[in-house]
């Protein structure tokens, strides 16, 4: 999909969607809403009309891992960071998420798992 904020309605959708069907609560989907628009947007920025963001959803029965990733900006070494306070918030609403950037452009991953009901 174009890298523009934008369109990160359809990732929030896709992963609402995704994570509903695989028995999420409430507020641990609209937490890996929030956490998936903190990463894409740390990925984009502002965003650009030519780049692309890729996306990839793994399902499994607990666990909803989702991997994005945009090209490298043009002659440019531009590293995707996270704020501190970004950092901090991610840290409380998923389970796992990483950013990184290498020669294929910048990265991010992050899993949430479904709580289990307790017996």
């Amino acid at each position: 999909m174009p890298a523009l904020p934008e369109f990160l309605r359809v990732v929030r959708v896709t992963a609402s969607g995704l994570s509903s069907r695989l028995g999420f609560s409430i507020d641990d989907v609209d937490d890996l809403r929030l956490a998936l628009d903190e990463l894409c947007f740390t990925l984009i920025g502002k965003g650009t009309e030519d780049a692309k963001l890729r996306l990839r959803y793994e399902v499994s029965d607990e666990l909803l891992t989702i991997l994005g990733t945009t090209p490298a900006p043009e002659g440019g070494n531009e590293e995707a960071r996270l704020a501190d306070f970004s950092r901090q918030i991610l840290t409380a609403l998923v389970d796992e998420h990483r950013v990184w950037f290498d020669e294929d452009g910048k990265h991010f991953s992050l899993t949430k798992q479904r709580a289990v009901p307790k017996s």
